[in-house]
């Protein structure tokens, strides 16, 4: 996590619900900073990948990703689960 982040993204995705992922929430500055501290308060993994963050922050709020970001997301969606996983066996 960098120190001064200047973007953030949140993504949503309930599998069974959602079609696919969407933006819940993005800003720059102290609103970058301010969802990160968020996410650490609720223990909500987060990833850095500069070139997808990129591509998301273009999105608008409650913007299903496009298809071409699929591969990516769930790759970083993978990340979470695994990091969940870890965390609920201790």
């Amino acid at each position: 996590m960098k120190k001064d982040p200047d973007k953030a993204v949140a993504l949503k995705y309930e599998r069974g619900k959602d079609s696919a992922p969407k933006v819940t929430a993005k800003g720059r500055g102290s609103v970058a900073e301010k969802m990160l501290a968020i996410a650490r308060e609720h223990n909500i993994p987060v990833k850095q990948d500069k070139t997808l963050l990129d591509a998301l922050y273009c999105l608008d709020i409650n913007e299903e990703i496009p298809e071409d970001l699929y591969r990516v997301v769930a790759e970083v969606l993978a990340f979470i689960y695994r990091m969940n996983r870890m965390k609920a066996d201790g």
